[in-house]
């Protein structure tokens, strides 16, 4: 019988959802418009800022994990337990972020305890902001040699990080600051 998630290490977690790049798939926009629609009903549009896709599935033509990136920015006024329980009611479980405050929260759906499920999301929710992703995600629509660029970097971090996706995210930290400060200063 398979170990439940919330009962692995790190290390089993790692081993099951390895890092895997795939070429762009344009099916991922629609993707990301059903779940944009299934949360803008769960949680009431109220309760909503602004919802984006974010990450390399929302850009055309780049590698990505398939994992669908979504920036949900709520309300001041959202009632956080609320939002939870909605959120949990549409398949999505709670990743705890201990060093971020609420409502700086990260749910994931599509992970099993067999691997991925064939549709994979990330939502990441916070107040309306100055968001450093959605910066970074135009400055790489707008500048594909840079888009390439980040492209080799993640194939070449893969390779040597397959099974350990904090190190593998914090490998690209430094090139994702760089273009998404460059992207905030060019979209002013």
């Amino acid at each position: 019988m398979t170990k439940p998630l919330s009962e692995m290490s790190l290390e089993e977690l790692w081993s099951l959802f390895p890092i895997k790049l795939v070429e762009y798939n344009p099916d991922w926009k629609e993707w990301y418009k059903e779940e944009e629609k299934l949360l803008a009903e769960s949680i009431s549009k109220p309760n909503i800022e602004r919802i984006s896709h974010i990450g390399s599935t929302s850009i055309e033509g780049l590698i990505a994990k398939p994992t669908i990136d979504i920036l949900l920015e709520i309300t001041d006024s959202c009632n956080l337990n609320h939002l939870v329980e909605n959120v949990e009611k549409v398949g999505y479980i709670l990743e705890k972020q201990p060093n971020k405050p609420a409502p700086h929260m990260m749910f994931m759906k599509g992970y099993t305890e067999n691997g991925f499920d064939d549709k994979v999301f990330h939502l990441h929710i916070r107040y309306k902001g100055d968001w450093d992703e959605l910066y970074f995600r135009d400055y790489l629509i707008n500048h594909k040699e840079i888009a390439k660029e980040y492209a080799q970097l993640k194939l070449s971090l893969k390779e040597k990080y397959e099974h350990n996706r904090d190190a593998y995210t914090d490998a690209k930290t430094e090139f994702v600051k760089k273009y998404s400060s460059i992207g905030k200063e060019s979209f002013k």
